[in-house]
């Protein structure tokens, strides 16, 4: 049974899944479609053509599925899709895509601090934390298990790989390689993301590999296809070095460094 405050308004089309809370003050739009358990806290806005999956929180003040702030955005149905067991903390703002039929879609099992932005058309993966104040400019796209520090900025159209860190205040202008940390302004890349590869049970191996992958392919002064083609020659052929290998010859923004 769902548990509505009376100053609540939900509009008349908004599917409700069983046993959500809608807490003071919060507002449902007429094309949302929460999922079961939800909780919404107070002062909530959830909007536009927008779906929650089942047991996501939101904390006061938390806007998600409104219009984006790209100027380009016209009156078009556009979408916003999350999925299971997000926790949006006090005034995260989650936009809309910006074109006919696209949306900006985020994953199960995230969470995301007080006044995190995710703008229109982000892929946002799933088990990531952004902690107070990171920012994702529009069309960034965030693989799974990343961590971005308090105030990180993504530069629109950037890739963040599986298992990157951010540090606190970096400045992301070109893509982020998986496994990897990177920090400061200009961002710079450190070393491989250990204590992240042990958590997750990334074998000693792949661990010996990737850092012999950051030497190869980022300390050494040479030109992205040459260490590319070295590293191939030199690395073994495990999962997590084929994965880093292939985020980089898929970069369009290239890699930082």
């Amino acid at each position: 049974m769902n548990t509505i405050h009376p100053t609540a308004i939900v509009c008349p089309g908004a599917r409700i899944g069983a046993d959500c809370v809608i807490g003071p003050y919060c507002v449902v739009g007429e094309h949302v479609v929460l999922g079961d358990r939800c909780h919404l806290h107070s002062h909530v806005v959830v909007d536009g053509h927008t779906v929650l999956g089942r047991e996501n929180q939101l904390f006061p003040f938390a806007a998600i599925g409104l219009k984006s702030q790209n100027l380009k955005c016209k009156d078009e149905v556009t979408r916003t899709e999350v999925g299971d067991e997000n926790t949006f903390r006090e005034h995260v703002t989650v936009h809309s895509a910006t074109h006919d039929g696209t949306a900006t879609v985020i994953g199960s099992h995230n969470f995301l601090m007080a006044s995190v932005h995710v703008a229109h058309d982000c892929q946002v993966g799933s088990h990531i934390t952004m902690a107070n104040g990171a920012l994702l400019a529009g069309h960034v796209t965030i693989e799974d298990y990343v961590t971005l520090g308090g105030l990180a900025g993504v530069h629109q159209y950037c890739r963040v790989g599986r298992l990157a860190m951010l540090g606190g205040c970096t400045k992301i202008v070109q893509d982020v390689p998986p496994y990897m940390i990177v920090d400061g302004n200009p961002s710079r890349m450190r070393t491989i993301n250990k204590v992240g590869l042990e958590r997750h049970g990334v074998s000693l191996e792949a661990q010996v590999a990737l850092k012999q992958a950051f030497r190869l392919l980022f300390r050494h002064r040479r030109a992205t296809p040459d260490a590319l083609i070295k590293a191939e020659a030199e690395l073994p052929d495990l999962p997590e070095v084929r994965h880093l290998l292939e985020f980089i010859r898929a970069s369009v923004r290239g890699v930082g460094r």
